[in-house]
């Protein structure tokens, strides 16, 4: 069985206080401010986060939509990663990626991933740490 997790970054003023959502549906939500930090750290940090939350919990098969069709692209390898900043993000990425058995991702429009959105909002706002709750 596919899980599927929609994931978003976001900063206010590039670089500037920064968050970032991972939604499972119908599983959970994770919320993380990340302190001030670019929108592609950003962007990234969101992919970790649920990355991350599928290795911990064992899952075979995820797959991650995301609105950022840079993270998308570098990460199926159609771009490569120019930017010294971003690529220790990348690596990560692509560490937790290989622990999986089964993993894909897509670009989705914006309009379409409301719910990481949200939660990459209500990162930023709260200026917390870490929110996790479940989507149900």
């Amino acid at each position: 069985m596919t899980t599927e997790a929609y994931i978003d970054g976001g900063s206010r003023g590039n670089p500037g206080p920064a968050g970032a959502g991972a939604y499972f549906p119908g599983l959970v939500g994770i919320a993380e401010y990340l302190g001030h930090q670019t929108n592609n750290f950003a962007e990234y940090s969101a992919l970790i986060i649920a990355v991350r939350f599928a290795v911990e919990r064992r899952v075979e098969q995820l797959k991650i939509y995301s609105d950022s069709e840079l993270v998308v692209k570098q990460i199926q390898g159609v771009y490569k990663v120019k930017n010294a900043n971003i690529r220790p993000l990348y690596e990560d990425a692509v560490r937790w990626i290989a622990q999986l058995p089964e993993f894909s991702i897509e670009h989705v429009r914006r309009e379409n991933n409301k719910d990481a959105d949200r939660l990459a909002n209500v990162a930023m706002d709260a200026k917390g740490n870490r929110i996790e709750w479940d989507s149900e």
